[in-house]
Protein backbone atom coordinates (compact mmCIF):
# COMPACT_ATOMS: atom_id res chain seq x y z
CA UNK A 1 0.00 0.00 0.00
CA UNK A 2 1.33 3.42 -0.87
CA UNK A 3 1.90 5.65 2.13
CA UNK A 4 1.74 9.43 2.18
CA UNK A 5 5.51 9.53 1.81
CA UNK A 6 5.08 7.72 -1.49
CA UNK A 7 8.21 5.59 -1.41
CA UNK A 8 7.27 4.15 -4.79
CA UNK A 9 8.86 0.94 -5.95
CA UNK A 10 12.05 1.55 -7.89
CA UNK A 11 11.15 5.08 -8.96
CA UNK A 12 14.66 6.45 -9.29
CA UNK A 13 16.04 3.40 -11.07
CA UNK A 14 13.14 3.23 -13.51
CA UNK A 15 13.34 6.95 -14.23
CA UNK A 16 16.99 6.46 -15.08
CA UNK A 17 16.15 3.60 -17.42
CA UNK A 18 13.42 5.57 -19.13
CA UNK A 19 15.70 8.57 -19.49
CA UNK A 20 18.25 6.33 -21.19
CA UNK A 21 15.87 5.75 -24.08
CA UNK A 22 17.74 8.14 -26.31
CA UNK A 23 16.38 6.33 -29.32
CA UNK A 24 12.92 7.68 -28.52
CA UNK A 25 14.01 11.32 -28.37
CA UNK A 26 10.72 13.04 -28.97
CA UNK A 27 9.74 11.04 -32.01
CA UNK A 28 6.76 8.80 -32.61
CA UNK A 29 9.02 5.83 -32.32
CA UNK A 30 6.32 3.28 -33.13
CA UNK A 31 6.25 4.51 -36.70
CA UNK A 32 9.83 3.35 -37.25
CA UNK A 33 8.68 -0.16 -38.08
CA UNK A 34 6.74 0.71 -41.22
CA UNK A 35 6.17 -2.32 -43.36
CA UNK A 36 7.02 -4.74 -40.57
CA UNK A 37 4.37 -7.22 -41.69
CA UNK A 38 5.33 -7.09 -45.36
CA UNK A 39 6.62 -10.62 -45.22
CA UNK A 40 8.32 -13.25 -43.12
CA UNK A 41 11.03 -14.46 -45.48
CA UNK A 42 14.19 -15.24 -43.59
CA UNK A 43 12.51 -14.95 -40.20
CA UNK A 44 11.38 -17.67 -37.82
CA UNK A 45 7.69 -17.79 -37.06
CA UNK A 46 8.24 -15.33 -34.26
CA UNK A 47 11.33 -13.44 -33.14
CA UNK A 48 11.62 -12.06 -29.65
CA UNK A 49 14.30 -10.99 -27.26
CA UNK A 50 14.30 -12.59 -23.84
CA UNK A 51 16.26 -10.87 -21.11
CA UNK A 52 15.78 -12.17 -17.60
CA UNK A 53 15.38 -8.74 -16.06
CA UNK A 54 13.50 -7.23 -19.02
CA UNK A 55 15.30 -5.13 -21.60
CA UNK A 56 14.96 -1.39 -21.16
CA UNK A 57 17.40 -0.46 -23.90
CA UNK A 58 15.42 1.36 -26.57
CA UNK A 59 17.42 -0.03 -29.46
CA UNK A 60 16.93 -3.58 -28.24
CA UNK A 61 13.26 -3.04 -27.47
CA UNK A 62 12.58 -1.56 -30.88
CA UNK A 63 14.47 -4.12 -32.95
CA UNK A 64 12.31 -5.42 -35.75
CA UNK A 65 10.67 -8.78 -35.34
CA UNK A 66 8.07 -10.84 -37.16
CA UNK A 67 4.85 -12.03 -35.55
CA UNK A 68 3.36 -14.67 -37.78
CA UNK A 69 -0.35 -14.10 -36.98
CA UNK A 70 0.06 -10.48 -38.11
CA UNK A 71 1.90 -11.55 -41.24
CA UNK A 72 -0.77 -14.12 -42.08
CA UNK A 73 -3.53 -11.54 -41.65
CA UNK A 74 -1.88 -8.71 -43.58
CA UNK A 75 -4.32 -8.91 -46.52
CA UNK A 76 -7.26 -8.42 -44.13
CA UNK A 77 -6.13 -4.92 -43.15
CA UNK A 78 -5.47 -1.54 -44.78
CA UNK A 79 -1.92 -0.37 -45.39
CA UNK A 80 -0.13 0.52 -42.18
CA UNK A 81 -0.19 4.26 -41.38
CA UNK A 82 -2.37 5.19 -44.34
CA UNK A 83 -5.93 6.44 -43.93
CA UNK A 84 -8.06 3.33 -43.80
CA UNK A 85 -10.74 2.32 -46.27
CA UNK A 86 -12.75 -0.85 -46.70
CA UNK A 87 -10.51 -3.73 -47.72
CA UNK A 88 -11.57 -5.21 -51.04
CA UNK A 89 -13.62 -8.35 -50.54
CA UNK A 90 -14.26 -7.76 -46.83
CA UNK A 91 -17.98 -8.53 -46.90
CA UNK A 92 -18.29 -8.53 -43.11
CA UNK A 93 -16.98 -4.97 -42.93
CA UNK A 94 -19.10 -3.89 -45.88
CA UNK A 95 -22.27 -5.27 -44.30
CA UNK A 96 -21.66 -3.46 -41.04
CA UNK A 97 -20.65 -0.28 -42.85
CA UNK A 98 -23.96 -0.24 -44.75
CA UNK A 99 -25.79 -0.45 -41.42
CA UNK A 100 -23.70 2.38 -40.01
CA UNK A 101 -24.27 4.61 -43.05
CA UNK A 102 -28.01 4.02 -42.81
CA UNK A 103 -27.90 5.27 -39.23
CA UNK A 104 -25.82 8.30 -40.21
CA UNK A 105 -28.23 9.17 -43.01
CA UNK A 106 -31.25 8.90 -40.75
CA UNK A 107 -29.72 10.77 -37.80
CA UNK A 108 -27.28 13.38 -39.15
CA UNK A 109 -27.77 13.52 -42.93
CA UNK A 110 -26.46 17.04 -43.44
CA UNK A 111 -23.14 17.10 -41.58
CA UNK A 112 -20.27 17.86 -43.93
CA UNK A 113 -16.73 16.50 -43.99
CA UNK A 114 -14.52 19.19 -42.45
CA UNK A 115 -11.06 20.36 -43.48
CA UNK A 116 -8.15 18.04 -44.20
CA UNK A 117 -6.98 14.87 -42.41
CA UNK A 118 -3.93 16.67 -41.03
CA UNK A 119 -6.11 19.21 -39.25
CA UNK A 120 -6.22 22.18 -41.62
CA UNK A 121 -9.72 23.60 -41.23
CA UNK A 122 -8.94 27.07 -42.57
CA UNK A 123 -11.11 26.61 -45.65
CA UNK A 124 -14.03 25.25 -43.63
CA UNK A 125 -14.40 27.34 -40.49
CA UNK A 126 -15.13 30.69 -42.24
CA UNK A 127 -18.45 29.32 -43.48
CA UNK A 128 -19.27 27.13 -40.48
CA UNK A 129 -22.29 28.19 -38.41
CA UNK A 130 -20.95 29.84 -35.26
CA UNK A 131 -23.71 28.24 -33.19
CA UNK A 132 -21.85 24.94 -33.73
CA UNK A 133 -24.84 22.79 -34.76
CA UNK A 134 -22.59 19.73 -35.23
CA UNK A 135 -21.22 19.84 -31.67
CA UNK A 136 -17.73 19.89 -33.11
CA UNK A 137 -15.18 19.47 -30.34
CA UNK A 138 -12.33 21.01 -32.30
CA UNK A 139 -14.38 24.17 -32.86
CA UNK A 140 -15.43 24.88 -29.28
CA UNK A 141 -14.84 21.67 -27.33
CA UNK A 142 -18.50 20.68 -27.46
CA UNK A 143 -19.08 17.30 -25.80
CA UNK A 144 -22.88 17.27 -25.32
CA UNK A 145 -24.79 17.06 -28.61
CA UNK A 146 -28.03 19.00 -29.00
CA UNK A 147 -29.47 16.35 -31.30
CA UNK A 148 -31.53 13.72 -29.52
CA UNK A 149 -30.34 10.15 -29.51
CA UNK A 150 -26.62 10.96 -29.65
CA UNK A 151 -24.90 10.30 -26.32
CA UNK A 152 -22.56 12.82 -24.78
CA UNK A 153 -18.85 12.16 -24.77
CA UNK A 154 -17.28 10.80 -21.60
CA UNK A 155 -15.03 13.55 -20.28
CA UNK A 156 -14.97 12.80 -16.54
CA UNK A 157 -15.68 10.00 -14.08
CA UNK A 158 -18.33 9.67 -11.35
CA UNK A 159 -15.83 9.01 -8.57
CA UNK A 160 -15.17 12.17 -6.51
CA UNK A 161 -11.58 13.36 -6.26
CA UNK A 162 -10.41 10.59 -8.58
CA UNK A 163 -8.51 10.53 -11.86
CA UNK A 164 -9.39 8.49 -14.93
CA UNK A 165 -5.87 7.35 -15.72
CA UNK A 166 -4.87 6.59 -19.30
CA UNK A 167 -2.42 7.07 -22.16
CA UNK A 168 -2.81 7.67 -25.90
CA UNK A 169 -0.85 6.61 -28.97
CA UNK A 170 0.52 3.23 -27.89
CA UNK A 171 1.80 0.71 -28.05
CA UNK A 172 5.25 2.31 -28.07
CA UNK A 173 7.97 -0.22 -28.81
CA UNK A 174 10.17 1.24 -26.04
CA UNK A 175 7.61 1.14 -23.25
CA UNK A 176 9.15 -1.61 -21.08
CA UNK A 177 10.43 0.66 -18.32
CA UNK A 178 7.14 2.56 -18.22
CA UNK A 179 4.97 -0.55 -18.10
CA UNK A 180 7.32 -2.10 -15.56
CA UNK A 181 6.83 0.96 -13.37
CA UNK A 182 3.06 0.62 -13.62
CA UNK A 183 3.26 -3.11 -12.81
CA UNK A 184 5.48 -2.59 -9.80
CA UNK A 185 3.03 -0.05 -8.42
CA UNK A 186 0.01 -2.22 -9.25
CA UNK A 187 -1.32 0.69 -11.30
CA UNK A 188 -3.76 0.00 -14.12
CA UNK A 189 -4.67 2.47 -16.86
CA UNK A 190 -6.73 2.84 -20.01
CA UNK A 191 -4.51 2.44 -23.06
CA UNK A 192 -5.78 4.05 -26.26
CA UNK A 193 -4.04 2.05 -28.99
CA UNK A 194 -3.48 3.04 -32.63
CA UNK A 195 -4.26 0.17 -35.00
CA UNK A 196 -1.12 0.66 -37.08
CA UNK A 197 0.97 0.56 -33.90
CA UNK A 198 -0.73 -2.66 -32.84
CA UNK A 199 0.18 -4.29 -36.15
CA UNK A 200 3.68 -2.78 -36.07
CA UNK A 201 4.37 -3.85 -32.47
CA UNK A 202 1.97 -6.71 -31.66
CA UNK A 203 3.87 -8.15 -28.71
CA UNK A 204 3.99 -4.76 -27.03
CA UNK A 205 0.22 -4.55 -27.48
CA UNK A 206 -0.10 -7.81 -25.59
CA UNK A 207 1.62 -6.19 -22.61
CA UNK A 208 -1.48 -4.14 -21.93
CA UNK A 209 -3.88 -7.04 -21.73
CA UNK A 210 -1.62 -9.24 -19.63
CA UNK A 211 -0.74 -6.40 -17.26
CA UNK A 212 -4.42 -5.75 -16.60
CA UNK A 213 -4.83 -2.46 -18.43
CA UNK A 214 -7.99 -1.53 -20.31
CA UNK A 215 -7.58 -1.24 -24.09
CA UNK A 216 -9.52 1.27 -26.18
CA UNK A 217 -9.31 2.26 -29.85
CA UNK A 218 -7.37 5.31 -31.05
CA UNK A 219 -8.01 4.85 -34.80
CA UNK A 220 -5.89 3.24 -37.49
CA UNK A 221 -3.74 6.14 -38.72
CA UNK A 222 -4.25 8.92 -36.14
CA UNK A 223 -5.79 11.54 -38.41
CA UNK A 224 -8.51 14.12 -37.76
CA UNK A 225 -11.71 12.11 -37.93
CA UNK A 226 -14.12 14.89 -38.94
CA UNK A 227 -12.04 15.35 -42.12
CA UNK A 228 -12.64 11.75 -43.19
CA UNK A 229 -15.49 10.32 -45.24
CA UNK A 230 -18.00 7.98 -43.66
CA UNK A 231 -16.17 4.99 -45.11
CA UNK A 232 -12.78 6.18 -43.93
CA UNK A 233 -13.98 7.01 -40.42
CA UNK A 234 -15.70 3.64 -40.16
CA UNK A 235 -12.63 1.79 -41.44
CA UNK A 236 -10.32 3.63 -39.03
CA UNK A 237 -12.35 2.24 -36.15
CA UNK A 238 -13.27 -1.13 -37.61
CA UNK A 239 -9.78 -2.27 -38.56
CA UNK A 240 -8.22 -1.00 -35.34
CA UNK A 241 -10.78 -3.01 -33.42
CA UNK A 242 -10.05 -6.01 -35.62
CA UNK A 243 -6.28 -5.63 -35.11
CA UNK A 244 -6.67 -5.44 -31.33
CA UNK A 245 -8.84 -8.56 -31.42
CA UNK A 246 -6.31 -10.40 -33.58
CA UNK A 247 -3.34 -9.53 -31.40
CA UNK A 248 -4.78 -9.46 -27.86
CA UNK A 249 -7.96 -11.52 -28.08
CA UNK A 250 -10.28 -8.74 -26.90
CA UNK A 251 -12.73 -6.51 -28.77
CA UNK A 252 -12.85 -2.99 -27.26
CA UNK A 253 -16.06 -1.02 -26.84
CA UNK A 254 -14.43 2.37 -26.30
CA UNK A 255 -12.39 4.79 -28.35
CA UNK A 256 -10.80 8.23 -28.29
CA UNK A 257 -10.64 10.51 -31.35
CA UNK A 258 -7.13 11.75 -32.17
CA UNK A 259 -6.75 15.40 -31.16
CA UNK A 260 -10.28 15.14 -29.69
CA UNK A 261 -11.63 15.80 -33.18
CA UNK A 262 -15.23 14.60 -33.12
CA UNK A 263 -18.64 15.86 -34.21
CA UNK A 264 -22.12 14.34 -34.30
CA UNK A 265 -21.45 12.47 -37.54
CA UNK A 266 -18.43 10.74 -36.06
CA UNK A 267 -20.30 10.11 -32.81
CA UNK A 268 -23.07 8.33 -34.71
CA UNK A 269 -20.55 6.20 -36.63
CA UNK A 270 -18.79 5.19 -33.42
CA UNK A 271 -22.04 4.65 -31.55
CA UNK A 272 -23.43 2.42 -34.28
CA UNK A 273 -20.30 0.29 -33.80
CA UNK A 274 -20.98 0.01 -30.06
CA UNK A 275 -18.08 2.30 -29.19
CA UNK A 276 -18.23 4.83 -26.37
CA UNK A 277 -16.39 8.10 -27.09
CA UNK A 278 -13.96 9.00 -24.30
CA UNK A 279 -12.32 12.42 -24.32
CA UNK A 280 -10.92 14.47 -21.42
CA UNK A 281 -11.32 17.58 -19.30
CA UNK A 282 -7.67 18.37 -18.62
CA UNK A 283 -4.73 18.32 -21.05
CA UNK A 284 -1.16 17.79 -19.92
CA UNK A 285 -0.04 18.93 -23.39
CA UNK A 286 2.87 16.50 -23.04
CA UNK A 287 2.52 15.73 -26.74
CA UNK A 288 3.47 19.32 -27.59
CA UNK A 289 7.01 19.20 -26.17
CA UNK A 290 9.46 21.18 -28.32
CA UNK A 291 6.75 22.23 -30.79
CA UNK A 292 5.40 25.69 -31.54
CA UNK A 293 7.04 29.09 -31.63
CA UNK A 294 8.38 29.58 -29.07
CA UNK A 295 8.72 25.83 -28.40
CA UNK A 296 6.70 24.27 -25.59
CA UNK A 297 9.03 23.48 -22.71
CA UNK A 298 9.09 20.74 -20.12
CA UNK A 299 8.47 23.41 -17.49
CA UNK A 300 5.15 24.38 -19.07
CA UNK A 301 4.04 20.75 -19.14
CA UNK A 302 5.05 20.34 -15.51
CA UNK A 303 2.91 23.39 -14.81
CA UNK A 304 -0.07 21.66 -16.42
CA UNK A 305 0.36 18.65 -14.14
CA UNK A 306 0.61 20.96 -11.15
CA UNK A 307 -2.48 22.88 -12.27
CA UNK A 308 -4.42 19.61 -12.24
CA UNK A 309 -3.41 18.99 -8.63
CA UNK A 310 -4.20 22.61 -7.73
CA UNK A 311 -7.68 22.24 -9.20
CA UNK A 312 -8.21 19.13 -7.10
CA UNK A 313 -7.09 20.92 -3.95
CA UNK A 314 -9.39 23.84 -4.79
CA UNK A 315 -12.38 21.50 -4.75
CA UNK A 316 -13.01 21.38 -8.50
CA UNK A 317 -13.34 17.60 -8.47
CA UNK A 318 -15.17 17.17 -5.17
CA UNK A 319 -18.37 16.03 -6.90
CA UNK A 320 -16.98 14.16 -9.91
CA UNK A 321 -13.51 13.05 -10.83
CA UNK A 322 -11.72 14.02 -14.01
CA UNK A 323 -9.78 12.65 -16.99
CA UNK A 324 -6.46 14.10 -18.12
CA UNK A 325 -4.92 13.64 -21.57
CA UNK A 326 -1.48 12.02 -21.38
CA UNK A 327 0.53 9.92 -23.82
CA UNK A 328 2.67 6.85 -24.33
CA UNK A 329 4.03 8.71 -27.33
CA UNK A 330 7.75 8.98 -26.61
CA UNK A 331 10.48 9.01 -24.00
CA UNK A 332 9.49 12.41 -22.66
CA UNK A 333 5.77 11.70 -22.21
CA UNK A 334 6.41 8.39 -20.46
CA UNK A 335 9.10 9.96 -18.26
CA UNK A 336 6.70 12.74 -17.28
CA UNK A 337 4.06 10.18 -16.33
CA UNK A 338 6.53 8.40 -14.07
CA UNK A 339 7.84 11.65 -12.58
CA UNK A 340 4.38 12.95 -11.71
CA UNK A 341 2.90 9.66 -10.55
CA UNK A 342 3.87 10.15 -6.86
CA UNK A 343 2.24 13.57 -6.71
CA UNK A 344 -0.91 12.40 -8.50
CA UNK A 345 -1.18 9.35 -6.26
CA UNK A 346 -0.77 11.44 -3.14
CA UNK A 347 -3.25 14.08 -4.23
CA UNK A 348 -6.10 12.04 -5.73
CA UNK A 349 -8.21 9.57 -3.81
CA UNK A 350 -7.67 7.06 -6.61
CA UNK A 351 -6.20 6.63 -10.07
CA UNK A 352 -8.18 4.11 -12.12
CA UNK A 353 -8.90 3.05 -15.70
CA UNK A 354 -12.05 4.61 -17.10
CA UNK A 355 -13.89 1.27 -17.23
CA UNK A 356 -13.28 0.69 -13.53
CA UNK A 357 -14.36 4.23 -12.69
CA UNK A 358 -17.73 3.42 -14.28
CA UNK A 359 -17.91 -0.09 -12.80
CA UNK A 360 -17.85 -1.67 -16.25
CA UNK A 361 -16.82 -5.21 -15.38
CA UNK A 362 -17.21 -6.39 -18.99
CA UNK A 363 -15.59 -3.66 -21.12
CA UNK A 364 -15.04 -5.98 -24.08
CA UNK A 365 -17.48 -7.72 -26.38
CA UNK A 366 -16.19 -11.08 -25.22
CA UNK A 367 -18.44 -12.16 -22.38
CA UNK A 368 -15.85 -14.48 -20.86
CA UNK A 369 -13.46 -11.66 -19.93
CA UNK A 370 -14.05 -9.85 -16.68
CA UNK A 371 -12.50 -6.61 -15.44
CA UNK A 372 -12.35 -5.16 -11.92
CA UNK A 373 -14.87 -2.59 -10.80
CA UNK A 374 -13.82 0.59 -9.06
CA UNK A 375 -13.07 -1.05 -5.74
CA UNK A 376 -11.17 -3.89 -7.35
CA UNK A 377 -8.87 -1.66 -9.39
CA UNK A 378 -8.14 1.06 -6.87
CA UNK A 379 -4.73 1.61 -5.36
CA UNK A 380 -5.08 4.57 -3.02
CA UNK A 381 -2.82 6.62 -0.80
CA UNK A 382 -5.70 7.20 1.59
CA UNK A 383 -8.97 5.57 2.58
CA UNK A 384 -11.33 8.39 1.68
CA UNK A 385 -12.69 7.15 -1.64
CA UNK A 386 -16.38 6.74 -2.40
CA UNK A 387 -18.12 4.15 -4.55
CA UNK A 388 -19.33 4.92 -8.03
CA UNK A 389 -23.01 5.42 -8.69
CA UNK A 390 -22.89 6.58 -12.31
CA UNK A 391 -22.95 4.54 -15.49
CA UNK A 392 -21.14 5.19 -18.74
CA UNK A 393 -23.32 6.49 -21.55
CA UNK A 394 -22.90 6.09 -25.25
CA UNK A 395 -23.32 2.35 -25.58
CA UNK A 396 -25.34 1.56 -28.68
CA UNK A 397 -26.23 -1.65 -30.43
CA UNK A 398 -25.22 -3.25 -33.73
CA UNK A 399 -21.61 -3.82 -32.64
CA UNK A 400 -20.01 -7.02 -33.82
CA UNK A 401 -17.02 -8.96 -32.67
CA UNK A 402 -14.46 -8.62 -35.42
CA UNK A 403 -11.44 -10.62 -36.39
CA UNK A 404 -10.02 -13.81 -35.02
CA UNK A 405 -6.50 -14.75 -34.11
CA UNK A 406 -4.67 -16.82 -36.67
CA UNK A 407 -1.63 -18.97 -36.26
CA UNK A 408 0.08 -20.05 -33.07
CA UNK A 409 2.83 -18.41 -31.10
CA UNK A 410 5.87 -20.69 -31.08
CA UNK A 411 9.24 -19.81 -29.62
CA UNK A 412 12.09 -21.60 -27.92
CA UNK A 413 10.59 -20.69 -24.59
CA UNK A 414 7.15 -20.14 -23.15
CA UNK A 415 6.48 -16.87 -21.35
CA UNK A 416 3.76 -15.50 -19.15
CA UNK A 417 2.44 -13.24 -21.88
CA UNK A 418 2.57 -16.01 -24.47
CA UNK A 419 0.51 -18.26 -22.20
CA UNK A 420 -2.06 -15.53 -21.63
CA UNK A 421 -2.25 -14.62 -25.31
CA UNK A 422 -2.66 -18.22 -26.36
CA UNK A 423 -5.51 -18.59 -23.89
CA UNK A 424 -7.17 -15.45 -25.20
CA UNK A 425 -6.76 -16.53 -28.80
CA UNK A 426 -8.06 -20.04 -28.30
CA UNK A 427 -11.09 -18.96 -26.30
CA UNK A 428 -10.65 -22.13 -24.26
CA UNK A 429 -10.80 -20.56 -20.84
CA UNK A 430 -12.49 -17.79 -18.94
CA UNK A 431 -9.87 -15.13 -18.35
CA UNK A 432 -9.86 -12.91 -15.30
CA UNK A 433 -7.30 -10.38 -16.48
CA UNK A 434 -5.97 -9.02 -13.17
CA UNK A 435 -5.73 -12.53 -11.68
CA UNK A 436 -3.96 -13.84 -14.76
CA UNK A 437 -1.54 -10.94 -14.74
CA UNK A 438 -0.78 -11.45 -11.04
CA UNK A 439 -0.23 -15.18 -11.34
CA UNK A 440 1.83 -14.95 -14.49
CA UNK A 441 4.01 -12.17 -13.14
CA UNK A 442 5.83 -14.84 -11.19
CA UNK A 443 6.16 -17.26 -14.08
CA UNK A 444 9.40 -17.84 -15.95
CA UNK A 445 11.42 -14.94 -17.31
CA UNK A 446 10.09 -11.45 -17.78
CA UNK A 447 9.48 -11.05 -21.47
CA UNK A 448 10.93 -7.96 -22.98
CA UNK A 449 10.30 -6.22 -26.18
CA UNK A 450 11.47 -7.64 -28.51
Amino acid sequence: MLQSGLALVGLSSILARVAAHQGCGGQEIARRNLGMISGAAGFPQIQRRYVNNGSTDANAECSYYTYQPAVDAKAQFPTIWEIAGLVSGDTEAETLFNQVVAQVNSTVPNIQVKGTPNGDFSSFTPTYNTSDPDCWWTYRQCDKPNRSGIPADVIDIPEPRSLGYGFDDGPNCSHNAFYEFLRENNQKATMFYIGSNVMDWPLQAQDAITDGHEICIHTWSHNYMTALTNEQAFAELYYTRKAIKLITGVTPMCWRPPFGDIDDRIRVIAGAMNLTSILWQEDSEDWRINTGNPPVTAASIDANYQALIDSLNNGTFNERGTIMLTHELNNFTMSEAIKWYPQLKQAFASLVPVASAYNLTHPYQEGNISYPDFGGNTVTSSSNSASATGSMTGIMTNGQSTGAATGAMTTGATTARAVQTAANHSGSSVVSIPLAATVMAGMLAIYSCL
